[in-house]
């Protein structure tokens, strides 16, 4: 039963490592996407806000779109 118990324990911190890793690949693709819409519109502190906000935001939401198709 011990098995269990660790291997349970296992997936549940992988699962939140996952979640970190998500965040921080939306983060830098929003990062990337901000500056170049903030060159486009010249205001690149406003793009690269906004990009982290929206990065953040979808990397914490992928998580949840997973979780509901593997049902």
């Amino acid at each position: 039963m011990d098995h269990n118990k660790n291997t349970d324990e296992h997936i549940e911190e992988n699962s939140e490592n996952e979640t970190d890793d998500n965040i921080g690949v939306g983060i830098g693709v929003g990062i990337a996407l901000g500056a170049a819409f903030g060159l486009i519109f010249d205001n690149l502190a406003l793009g690269m806000g906004l990009g982290i906000a929206i990065g953040a935001a979808i990397g914490t939401a992928l998580p949840a779109s997973k979780k509901s198709k593997k049902k």
